[in-house]
């Protein structure tokens, strides 16, 4: 079941930033990198993003069926994908502790949709991606740990030039 997986994707993410003091949190690895609090805080407006665009197809009569999609490419890091304005991360200095929690909230908000809807309900409908068009609702829950997952690796790569500065 892909609740567990994003679950455990969170978790790992949440203990590599434990591994940071609030400076190393926000800081920069060079000035073309985002810092660790800035991945955190893409991963935030994505996963805001999501739901919104999950509830607004939830809601339209219209909505698509669509095929399943390789959603798990989404964690190759070898195709970039440009972050939508809406999703570019703020610079503004935060807490660690208070990204992990606006993290935490809106993860809460997406398993609440997921358990909310029915299954089949959320097959037949579907919400546009970038690259992969349209993609069922069913997938977008997958999707986030997928797309976190991606970007835990790009954490990890962070962490390890700001430790070794």
């Amino acid at each position: 079941m892909f609740i567990e997986k994003i679950n455990e994707i969170r978790k790992n993410l949440f203990k590599q930033i434990d591994s940071l003091t609030n400076e190393q949190f926000n800081e920069k690895p060079d000035k073309d990198s985002w810092s660790p609090k800035e991945i955190v805080d893409h991963l935030v407006k994505m996963e805001q993003t999501i739901i919104k665009g999950i509830q607004q197809e939830l809601g339209n009569p219209t909505s698509p069926k669509a095929k399943k999609k390789p959603i798990k490419l989404s964690t190759l890091r070898i195709v970039k994908v440009k972050a939508p304005s809406y999703t570019v991360p703020s610079s503004d200095y935060k807490r660690t502790e208070e990204m992990k929690s606006h993290l935490h909230q809106v993860r809460m908000e997406l398993l609440t949709l997921y358990k909310s809807n029915n299954s089949t309900v959320l097959e037949e409908k579907s919400l546009k991606h970038p690259i992969f068009g349209q993609v069922p609702l069913i997938q977008w829950f997958e999707f986030t740990g997928l797309h976190e997952k991606r970007h835990a690796k790009q954490l990890e790569k962070t962490i390890e030039k700001i430790k070794g500065h």
